[in-house]
């Protein structure tokens, strides 16, 4: 295994479809937006969505390899991430630390070529990405916090064009927020004995399967009520719609295929549905847009 392969494989480089279609929502929604129409010299499109995916990915990659860094230990003595790199003596501890440090500066200076807001705020996303890992040994909310990570990534992505919130790209963070914080809970279910028997906190652990699930559909009704609220506040139109059935279906169908005394199908519902989810959503929620804009500009 080459060296890039081995560090794809430790940040799972192919989980970046949870959050980047989310991205690319924030971005066309601020490319569209008045405040982007109404800037002097705006930046040109492509070199604000070539950094943004950038910033993406080293945000990301650091955050995930924080992750096993600091795990190494409970990965090692868990029989499902025993094959983890680190544990598994496929990259050394200090390779992994010194790989998190290159992608938090490398999105920090992504981030001083986009706007000056993006780059003073970088060090607070960093704080959110990066302190997720440690949440797992104090508070079984941590599923919330890794929500909230993946959360900033369409707030983030309009920010870089406009370089000022908006209450729409809030409404597609808060769905963010419930809908990772939920199939997180459902990956969670794996480990409910682990986590309990080394002193590690998550919904699973601390409220049981069964009453984990339930927590996980509450937390996955807001996340519908939330795309639909966005819909109604953006005035969306038809193919929005055609989305957010699509997503709201893959939210129902995870659901239904996992049971607290059946595990077998997690995987199919964590990585599957979830990323069928987001990447349909995106494409047409971005193609009402696109639709949109290009038709009030005729």
């Amino acid at each position: 295994m080459t060296t890039v392969k081995k560090y794809l494989s430790l940040v799972k480089f192919s989980h970046t479809i949870f959050a980047m279609p989310f991205a690319m929502i924030g971005l066309v929604l601020g490319l569209v937006s008045e405040e982007y129409a109404h800037q002097a010299n705006p930046s040109p499109w492509w070199r604000t969505f070539i950094l943004v995916v950038l910033c993406m990915v080293f945000a990301r990659s650091a955050a995930m390899a924080f992750n096993r860094w600091l795990d190494a230990k409970f990965d090692a003595l868990n029989p499902r991430t025993a094959i983890r790199e680190i544990p598994a003596g496929i990259l050394k501890a200090d390779s992994v630390l010194w790989f998190t440090i290159a992608c938090s500066l490398l999105f920090m200076a992504c981030t001083w070529f986009i706007n000056p807001i993006c780059f003073f705020l970088s060090p607070v996303a960093l704080f959110v990405v990066l302190g997720y890992s440690y949440t797992k040994r104090f508070t079984p909310l941590c599923h919330l916090i890794l929500g909230l990570g993946l959360s900033l990534a369409p707030i983030g992505a309009y920010l870089a064009v406009t370089g000022v919130f908006s209450m729409l790209p809030i409404f597609f963070s808060i769905a963010v927020i419930c809908w990772v914080s939920g199939f997180d809970i459902i990956y969670a279910l794996q480990d409910e004995t682990f986590d309990k028997n080394n002193n590690l906190h998550s919904i699973p652990a601390a409220l049981g399967g069964a009453r984990a699930l339930r927590v996980s559909e509450l937390l996955h009704l807001i996340s519908a009520a939330c795309v639909i609220a966005a819909g109604l506040y953006g005035h969306f139109e038809m193919l929005y719609w055609i989305g957010v059935a699509v997503f709201v279906g893959m939210l129902i169908y995870q659901h239904s295929i996992v049971k607290p005394n059946d595990l077998r199908r997690v995987n199919l519902a964590f990585m599957t549905a979830n990323g069928i989810a987001s990447v349909v959503f995106a494409v047409f929620v971005i193609a009402d847009l696109t639709i949109r804009h290009a038709l009030a500009c005729c």
